[in-house]
């Protein structure tokens, strides 16, 4: 997901878990999920001439637990 924020352009991954069995939604967005990611947004920024905007990678983490939903947004994870 592409999102603005005041003057930056956000890239945000959305995961989510229904259990901890494999981790938290964040810890999915490891290092080689963070190099996909960069990439794509190398090719959004060029695509859309934002080289000189400001960047920032976030994940928002989507926790369902039966009828229950809960939502965590963690801002500028890495980069």
């Amino acid at each position: 997901m592409i999102a603005i924020d005041g003057k930056e352009y956000v890239f945000i991954e959305v995961k989510t878990r229904m259990s901890y069995q494999y981790g938290t939604p964040a810890e999915a967005v490891d290092k080689y999920k963070q190099k996909h990611i960069w990439n794509a947004s190398k090719y959004y920024i060029y695509q859309h001439a934002l080289a000189h905007k400001n960047i920032r990678f976030d994940v928002v983490e989507v926790y369902v637990k039966e009828k229950e939903v809960f939502i965590h947004h963690i801002k500028n994870v890495f980069w």
